[in-house]
């Protein structure tokens, strides 16, 4: 079983469509897209935990250059 989250990010001015593509390249990111709104980049990612999906986020995605804030919500099952 594997733990989904949606992060949604904020980009520099003129960078979303970049931070897209860039985030769409990294292991564990089953969709990455360039939006309108306060957050520029929808992202849905994957890990085998919680642990490693929150490592996905701070150690990977985060370091994409061009991103200046996310914000992670996991999916729950109801």
């Amino acid at each position: 079983m594997t733990v989904q989250a949606y992060i949604l990010v904020q980009t520099e001015v003129g960078k979303a469509a970049e931070v897209a593509e860039q985030i769409a390249a990294i292991s564990g990111v089953l969709h990455s897209e360039d939006v309108t709104g306060p957050y520029d980049v929808i992202v849905r990612a994957e890990g085998p935990s919680m642990d490693e999906l929150g490592n996905l986020v701070v150690s990977t995605i985060q370091a994409v250059p061009g991103i200046t804030r996310t914000l992670t919500c996991p999916v729950v099952k109801i």
